[in-house]
Parts: C-alpha cells; structure tokens; sequence
C-alpha cells in the first residue's frame, strides 16, 4: 500500500471498527499525522499566530476518529481486541501498543476477518 493509498483509506474508512488494517496502512497514516500537526505546531511556535494553533487543533481533532479506527483495525490484524488502545494511557502501556501495531499480521483469517495482505 502507499503513502497515498493509505490515507484514502483511513479517511474512507473514517469510522469503521471492524476489519483488518495492514501495517503499511497504519504507519503511513501516523507518519502522515506526525508531519502535519508537527508542521503546523512548529510554524504556529515559529510565527505566534494563533491562527496555526487554531488549525493544528482543528487537524487533531478530525484524525482523532480515524486515527482510534485505524488503530482498532490494526490491532484486530494481530489478532487483538482494539479496545487494548486503552492501556496506550499509560507510559508502558504505550509502548506495548507501538510493539503491537508494528508486529506481522496473524496468518490466514482471524475473528475480525480476513487477511488484508491476502495470505
């Protein structure tokens, strides 16, 4: 999947918790994110217009949805429950997550679907 083909699909699947997402799904969406909001949080520091603060909080907010969707989808990919994203609340807990998202999809089909890599 590429960099755009992974953003299409996050937003197209906006709110779906159901399935199976792809790990280069995932890490694209986030590497994505990562550039925007710190993009606009660096030139919101840089200028002291409120205007980009404004517009960075307006950013986090609609990827907030996709962002827990995507993320739901990915850890029904390894074959775990999404709502494990709530121990991310935690320093540790952040870390298991960032190891689970990286981790191969279970072979084959599991409880939440198919393999999205077709395997």
């Amino acid at each position: 999947m590429t960099f755009v083909e992974a953003i299409k699909s996050v937003f197209t699947k906006y709110a779906v918790f159901e399935g199976r997402a792809r790990r280069s799904e995932y890490w694209w969406f986030v590497l994505a994110y990562a550039i925007v909001n710190g993009l606009l949080s660096g030139i919101a520091t840089a200028t002291g217009l409120t205007i980009f603060t404004i517009i960075s909080s307006i950013v986090a907010l609609a990827c907030l949805v996709p962002s827990i969707a995507v993320t739901t989808r990915r850890l029904h990919d390894t074959g775990k429950s999404g709502w494990w994203q709530l121990i991310s609340l935690t320093f540790i807990g952040a870390i298991i997550i960032i190891v689970w998202t990286a981790m191969d999809s279970t072979p084959g089909s599991n409880k939440y679907g198919e393999n999205p890599k077709g395997e």
